[in-house]
């Protein structure tokens, strides 16, 4: 069966983009990015700017607007049995030339897994307009961290939030 991803949500204001893989199974059962409950993006991001983790997706997604990040997923679609990154093939990336064209200001990635920098890196490329940073997944199968130990290397999405939030 062929998985399609999610269309990115960005906006004119985004100077961050966080990539993820691509949705799990759940995540595309319920149209909610990160929905799996076990799956700890939203409990780190809402961890990190000391609030309250909210049970309406609107509200998860409005704390990215609020702090100027993008979410979109490397990959358009793929195949594969399960959520795991190890069971994707036959991928195809999205593309992100006429994403950044469309956003030319967003200069920070943050990968959520090294397998999204991998197929980043793959597909796309790195260029010398942007900084690429490799976070730990978010994902349940990422069991050799604390979510404690997460958050911590997470605040460097924070430290770039705060870096942009006086620039015009």
């Amino acid at each position: 069966m062929r998985k399609i991803a999610f269309e990115p949500i960005a906006n004119d204001k985004s100077r961050i983009l966080i990539l993820g893989t691509m949705p799990s199974e759940e995540s595309l059962r319920k149209q909610e990015r990160y929905g799996h409950k076990s799956n700890q993006f939203w409990k780190i991001l809402f961890a990190l700017f000391d609030k309250p983790l909210p049970e309406d997706y609107s509200e998860k997604n409005a704390l990215l607007a609020e702090n100027n990040i993008a979410i979109w997923d490397v990959l358009e679609s793929c195949e594969g049995k399960g959520s795991l990154d190890s069971c994707i093939k036959n991928e195809k990336a999205n593309d992100f030339k006429k994403f950044f064209k469309k956003y030319p200001q967003i200069k920070h990635v943050f990968f959520t897994s090294k397998k999204a920098e991998e197929f980043y890196k793959k597909y796309v490329g790195f260029d010398e307009n942007r900084i690429f940073i490799t976070l730990p997944s978010p994902s349940p199968a990422n069991a050799r961290m604390s979510l404690a130990e997460k958050t911590e290397k997470w605040k460097i999405l924070l430290e770039t939030v705060d870096f942009y939030r006086d620039k015009p």
